[in-house]
């Protein structure tokens, strides 16, 4: 894997974290236990700090970035799709954030929520907890997420993380 320290800024990976070897993490970023990093994404914890919860996945080509005032945070149990892209926002616990989905400043994901597939969730917008976000920009629903929605895929994910820190190889050929 890419890990990148910058500075005095060095990334902390619980030992039981999947990060793929073509994942990038630089810099202030914390991922908890049995969370997974897949190929391509990129967490740059450069100008504030990343913290990724504990059984979350960030999936393949996503980007995880924030700034100076503003920290990115990921609950627990969290599942974020493919190719999302999030900046300077929290994500609660139990909540999945669909696959080219965007979050952007101070947006705020409350817990056992949905962002859909390719949403793009306006700075500042609050999604409260079992709502769901769809659309561009996102337009919020209520009360239409259970908080078991997602177990499933995030179990799916954890298990992943098991299966590929036990078997991953790389093949040059």
């Amino acid at each position: 894997m890419a890990l990148y320290a910058l500075g005095d800024l060095t990334p902390e990976i619980d030992p039981s974290a999947f990060v793929h070897p073509d994942a990038v993490v630089i810099g202030n970023v914390h991922i908890g236990a049995q969370s997974s990093i897949w190929p391509t994404a990129v967490l740059r914890g450069d100008h504030g700090m990343i913290r990724i919860g504990a059984r979350t996945s960030i999936q393949d080509g996503t980007v995880v970035h924030c700034t100076a005032e503003l920290d990115t945070v990921v609950g627990d149990r969290c599942v974020v799709g493919h190719n999302a892209h999030l900046e300077g926002c929290t994500v609660h616990d139990d909540s999945l954030i669909g696959s080219g989905s965007v979050l952007l400043h101070r947006v705020v994901v409350g817990p056992a929520s949905l962002v859909g597939a390719g949403a793009v969730v306006s700075p500042g917008t609050e999604v409260p907890p079992h709502a769901r976000a769809l659309g561009v920009p996102a337009r919020v629903t209520l009360d239409v997420v259970n908080a078991e929605d997602f177990r499933d895929s995030m179990e799916t994910y954890v298990r992943n993380a098991s299966w590929y820190n036990a078997d991953l190889r790389r093949l040059d050929g």
